[in-house]
């Protein structure tokens, strides 16, 4: 059994990450503030022995014996990273040195949720972990997409200077059950408005692209990279390389609700991406991993989730 810190878990990923490890017969200690976690997303690990919640910051230190630490702590989306752009930043990269200096003094092995928003919009495609990216540095995304890339070169000058054991997966585009209904991610957003019958809002022509993976297929990613070896330390994407522009999403979700819902078209963000799709060469190399479960099978069960909280 070990004993494994995740913070962020009470959030919509770090909650299934949480039920995974307990599942495979550790002890879990699951850190969350509330700012986008929810407690009803891990009130049902409650009666299990093994799992413990605690309300903490990772901006603040924390102090704990354990044998890993998986780094999820971060606003993920638009709505909310950019509701606070400053304690964005401050979790991504004060998050980063708390837990890399926790794990330095005991020892242990850390992985951080890193992001595909690192590559910005990007101006190679697919993307490759060797591409560099193309951010802008004063965008309204910025304070997202530099605070993980500062959160990068942590890990790694932690892992060079102090020796960090150190893992860094590249999380893309991920939907599925506990998703926040009102987080303003597409998936949640074009699932909730056609359940509750409102027109879809479209942002842009709907023609820009992005690569969706279901849940299950990026926990099963995570734990496979945390359990690599020391040499190997990523980054490494993690997500489903199957491309499709925001009209074929859309279409897909009016289908499967059985919706009257109409798509209509809004102004396009600024800096949001046009296209976004995996290289996962390296994950299928160094992991065995490749995604199983495809978008419409993914939006069944996603769905299937939102019809019980939707009113």
């Amino acid at each position: 059994m070990k004993r494994i810190l995740v913070t962020g878990g009470a959030g919509f990923l770090g909650s299934h990450l949480c039920e995974r490890l307990l599942n495979e017969s550790n002890e879990v200690i699951c850190l969350d503030n509330y700012f986008t976690g929810q407690k009803s997303n891990v009130v049902h690990l409650l009666k299990n022995p093994y799992f413990e919640l605690v309300r903490h910051d990772v901006t603040t230190p924390f102090f704990i014996e354990v044998d890993e630490i998986y780094n999820l702590a971060c606003p993920a989306s638009p709505v909310h990273y950019q509701y606070n752009p400053i304690k964005t930043v401050k979790t991504s990269v004060m998050g980063a040195v708390n837990m890399l200096g926790l794990a330095k003094r005991i020892r242990a092995k850390v992985l951080q949720a890193s992001t595909s928003e690192v590559y910005g919009d990007p101006e190679v495609h697919p993307q490759q972990e060797s591409y560099w990216g193309h951010v802008n540095p004063i965008g309204p995304r910025a304070c997202y997409d530099e605070g993980k890339r500062c959160a990068e070169t942590l890990f790694v000058n932690y892992h060079q200077q102090n020796k960090v054991r150190i893992k860094i997966i590249r999380i893309f585009n991920t939907y599925g059950p506990r998703m926040h209904p009102n987080d303003g991610r597409v998936v949640s957003n074009f699932i909730v408005q056609a359940l509750q019958g409102n027109d879809i809002t479209m942002y842009g022509d709907g023609l820009q692209t992005r690569s969706f993976q279901y849940v299950d297929d990026l926990i099963e990613g995570m734990t496979r990279l945390m359990n690599t070896g020391d040499d190997f330390t990523g980054p490494v994407n993690i997500g489903n390389p199957g491309e499709f522009t925001m009209l074929e999403l859309a279409e897909k979700i009016i289908q499967q609700t059985k919706s009257k819902s109409k798509i209509i078209h809004m102004p396009l963000p600024a800096d949001d991406p046009m296209q976004r799709k995996p290289d996962i060469t390296l994950a299928k190399k160094v992991l065995n991993w490749e995604p199983k479960i495809n978008l419409d099978e993914g939006l069944e069960r996603t769905i299937a989730y939102f019809r019980t909280i939707v009113k």
